[in-house]
């Protein structure tokens, strides 16, 4: 069964219709450049709207140790997303499982990588920009997602309605996740396309237990 993460959500509007809408997981962005960022505050109000069985998602580019702390203090989410260059020891030592995002560039040796985050949950495997952490709305090619990984590879980078269902086929992950593609302005969801997405995940996930 593949797992949906609806990630930059800023409304909490937005994030009881993606409850509703059957998302897995909720991404909340804690890093102020992020047209979709929210401050520990905003994401403690965020943090009331989610549905009981629905993860919370706190997204971090290479934050300070106060910055996480002074965060997981005001909006306590239950799992932790590193963007950035953050080594594996500042990651796993914030008592909570933990998510280490790959950004897909051509010379990146992806089981290098993940070898250099034993303690990680997951991965979350992203496009590759210059100079931009996450959230390009571009994809890469799935062909490269491995299919024998230390932990769970969640996709992510270019996602929409219309494609998902394709890069499930052809990179088999564990999850997806997705932000710009279901919006409709930076940080605003359209509840059509989350339902759409979703949606569309799930027949995939219907066809693969059929089969």
């Amino acid at each position: 069964m593949v797992r949906v993460k609806i990630c930059g959500l800023t409304l909490p509007t937005d994030v009881a219709a993606a409850c509703a809408a059957g998302a897995d997981a909720l991404g909340f962005v804690f890093y102020a450049p992020s047209p979709r960022a929210v401050t520990p505050e905003q994401a403690r109000a965020l943090l009331q709207a989610v549905a009981p069985l629905t993860l919370s998602v706190g997204l971090f580019v290479d934050p300070s140790e106060a910055a996480v702390e002074a965060t997981l203090r005001a909006a306590p989410v239950q799992l932790l997303q590193f963007h950035g260059d953050e080594p594996e020891a500042f990651c796993k030592r914030w008592d909570r499982p933990y998510i280490k995002a790959l950004r897909m560039a051509p010379e990146l040796d992806v089981a290098a990588a993940m070898a250099a985050y034993p303690s990680a949950a997951g991965f979350l495997l992203d496009a590759f920009e210059a100079g931009v952490p996450g959230g390009t709305g571009t994809a890469f090619s799935w062909d490269r997602v491995p299919q024998a990984a230390p932990a769970p590879i969640i996709l992510a980078g270019g996602l929409t309605p219309d494609n998902v269902s394709c890069a499930i086929a052809t990179a088999r992950p564990y999850g997806v996740d997705v932000s710009g593609g279901v919006e409709r302005a930076k940080g605003i969801k359209d509840e059509g396309k989350v339902r759409a997405f979703i949606r569309a995940v799930k027949i995939d996930r219907s066809t693969h237990d059929a089969s």
